[in-house]
Order: C-alpha cells, then structure tokens, then sequence
C-alpha cells in the first residue's frame, strides 16, 4: 500500500508546485525556498542535530516550551525546525531568532526524504501533534534516526479516517520510538491504528510562557481601547466574521468594542474588505488608527499580539468552532486569565474544552445567536466574569508540566547524542 502511496505523491507533484503558485498570489513567501521542500536542507554546523517538525502557528508556538528545554538540555546541539506553512515558518524566525535553524519539511517522497536526511544528518526528530508521514518515518528508521511523535493528539474524526488506510499507517506507527500524547483519549486511538509505546504527556500548550514584553502591550491597549466593554473575537476562520458583526454589533451594550483578530493573517484584508462592504466603523491595528466612541470594530491585523489581546479583553471568544471546523485552542486564553466562550465544534480541542468548561473557565455555546445572548449576559455580571477569569488561571496552571514528562521520554535518546570523533 505504501508503494501506491507514494505513487500517488509522484502524481500529485506537479499540482504541488502549481498549488505554491496559486498561494504564492497572495502570499509569496509561498513561492520561496522551494528546494527545501524537494530534501536540500541548510548547510547545519557542526555536532549533533534534534530536528523538530511544527507544521503551522499553533504547532511552532507548542514548540516553544520543548525548544527552550531541549536547549537547557543539549546547549551543544543544533536545533532545526521544519515547517509546512510561511506563517509557521514567520512565526519560528519571530520566538526563536538565529538560535533555530528553519526549513521547509521536504514532500513525502523517500527520493527527497533520503536528500534531506543526507544533508541535515539529524540524531534525533520529533514530529509535533497530528503528523504521520509513511515514507519519511520508514527512511529515519532505514537512517537509524530515532523518530518521536511528540504532544500527539487525534481526534475522533481523524482516527476515523486514519482507519480507513490502517493498512498504510500501521507500519508507519510502528517505525516510531516513542509517542507522547496529550490525553488518554489520544493515546486510545492512536493504539487503535496500530501504535504502541504511547505514554500520555500532557499538553505543551499549558507550558507556553507569553511572550516577552505581552503585559505592557496589554496596557497599551486597554489604554487604546479607553475603557470600553472589550468582546475579543479570537482566531476567527472564514465566515465566523459575517456571524458574529450580525449578531453581536447590535447588542445593547453602549460600550462594546468588538476585537476580531482572525486566525490566518492571509485573511486580514479579507475581513477588513467585508467590515468596509457593511458600512462598520473599523480601527485597524495594522495602521495604528485610534479607536473614537464611534470606532465598533477594532481589527487586530497583526502577529504575535494575541496573548495581549487576550490579556486586555473582558470576554473572549475561540473561533473556529461556530462552524464544522474543530475549533482553536483555547489555552493561552485561559493563561490570561480571560473568560472564554466556545462554540460546539471542538473536536480538535475536545477534552482541554471539556475541562475547562468543568472548571469554570469556559461555556459553550451553540450558534451565533447564543453567543451573542451569552457575551450580554456576562457584560450585565462582572461578578461572574470575574470568577470565570480567576477560574481559568487556575485551570491553566493546573494543567502545566507535559514538558518536563516529554523531556523524560526522549531523555535516553538526548543522553547518547555525541560529537562525531
């Protein structure tokens, strides 16, 4: 079956590239460093190589605790992080500067996975959360590099479809030296397809710091935001903007400010063009354009701010989950000590959304009309946006530590690591 599979990749290569172009319109870090996506690594200095594989935004960020350990760990080694996306890739540059090598994850073909193996001579990798790539774990094992899948979630959607090529991703499972998942739940599934030597880890997430420097963007914008009822919009995905601006702009709040920050920043002029289109009153922080008494959206267009906006927020909303699109994370929210809403589609985050809805931390609501109801109800009683913020701290920090358990995991592969003689 892997044979087909990788047939299949040879003919899907050309629309591969034709897909880059396409993309390359609006984005064109898209149509940059394309031969790191056919295995031509960077030239890596010297020494032992922990290769780490973060696929977009959420995985990078997720790293972040892990790279910092691994550091601490191994000061002597070179860490090189792919990526699949430019954001992701933004997003790595931005936290960890000239201290991780970047690069393009090369295509799962063994041809390209044997090149990038040749040249980046990795000692160890570690693939973060929902990454089964056949071919590439078949040659790290041929390599006799040992391969982690690390902070491994499935959901139940996923695992359904997994389950119908379990004859292609059994032996890719097998080809793993280990697995740290996030739950119980993800461990089961992940057994189901075929896994074995799972150990549940926890969440990296919860071990996320926010980035230096977050308090004081946070005070700078509650002093733009002069005071007003904040509802933070966060992580929105395409058609979540229409549902809430109809909704929740005509609440009876005289002093609401609506935030949205939308999750994909290839959608910021997107979302601006739509609010433009309706005759909304829009600040844009990408300009730096003040927010008046008329101001009723205020569109935060830029990266690496969310922990602040957070910060700064009466209430938070987690999108990607008022429609079929398995919700954001809601973690870094609940860190900030921000009230959060969600709506019903959390798949993707189903047990950290279940637990922080049993704590106190968060409510789930069923469709744009019930945010709205809930969003009012939550302006008209700060007691209880209150005992929602100091609930979702501790929820938070009761959840933190997967970092040093996946540390302990991959601790007899990160003692062996030597220099080459």
């Amino acid at each position: 079956m892997r044979a087909l599979y990788t047939l299949t990749w040879w003919l899907a290569l050309p629309f591969m590239f034709v897909y880059l172009i396409w993309r390359g319109r609006k984005q064109p870090e898209y149509r940059q460093h394309w031969r790191e996506r056919l295995g031509w690594a960077p030239a890596l200095p010297p020494g032992p190589v922990i290769w780490l594989h973060a696929v977009s935004v959420g995985e990078t960020h997720a790293a972040a605790p892990l790279i910092r350990a691994l550091r601490a760990r191994r000061p002597d080694c070179t860490l090189l992080l792919t990526t699949t996306t430019p954001t992701g890739r933004a997003t790595a540059a931005e936290l960890f500067g000239p201290e991780v090598r970047l690069a393009y994850l090369p295509y799962d073909l063994p041809t390209f996975i044997r090149r990038f193996l040749d040249h980046a001579h990795p000692d160890i990798a570690l693939f973060l959360e929902t990454e089964i790539w056949p071919n590439l774990y078949s040659q790290c094992q041929k390599s006799g590099v040992p391969t982690f899948l690390v902070n491994a979630r499935l959901s139940a959607r996923s695992a359904q479809g997994y389950g119908r090529i379990r004859r292609l991703i059994q032996p890719a499972l097998a080809n793993l030296a280990g697995i740290a998942a996030q739950t119980g739940a993800d461990a089961r599934r992940l057994t189901r397809l075929g896994a074995h030597d799972i150990q549940v880890t926890g969440n990296l997430k919860f071990d996320i710091a926010a980035p230096d420097g977050t308090e004081a963007r946070a005070e700078a914008l509650r002093q733009l935001f002069a005071g007003r009822f904040v509802f933070l919009a966060a992580s929105t995905r395409e058609g979540e903007e229409a549902l809430i601006l109809d909704t929740c702009l005509e609440l009876d709040i005289p002093d609401l400010l609506l935030v949205i920050v939308p999750r994909h920043p290839q959608r910021f002029a997107e979302v601006a063009a739509q609010m433009a289109s309706r005759g909304v009153d829009l600040a844009r922080r990408s300009r730096d354009e003040p927010v008046t008494q008329r101001t009723e959206v205020f569109l935060g267009d830029s990266m690496g701010e969310l922990a602040a906006y957070y910060a700064a927020a009466d209430v938070a909303f987690i999108g990607g989950s008022l429609l079929p699109l398995g919700g954001q994370n809601l973690i870094e929210a609940a860190a900030a000590g921000c009230p959060v809403l969600i709506g019903p589609h959390t798949w993707n985050f189903l047990e950290a959304a279940e637990q922080a809805i049993e704590a106190g931390a968060a409510r789930r609501v069923q469709d744009a009309e019930d945010l709205a109801r809930a969003v009012k109800r939550l302006y008209r009683d700060p007691e209880q946006r209150r005992l929602m913020s100091e609930a979702a701290w501790h929820f938070s920090q009761a959840h933190q530590g997967a970092t040093q358990k996946v540390m302990a995991l991959l601790e007899p592969e990160l003692a062996k690591l030597k220099w080459d003689a």
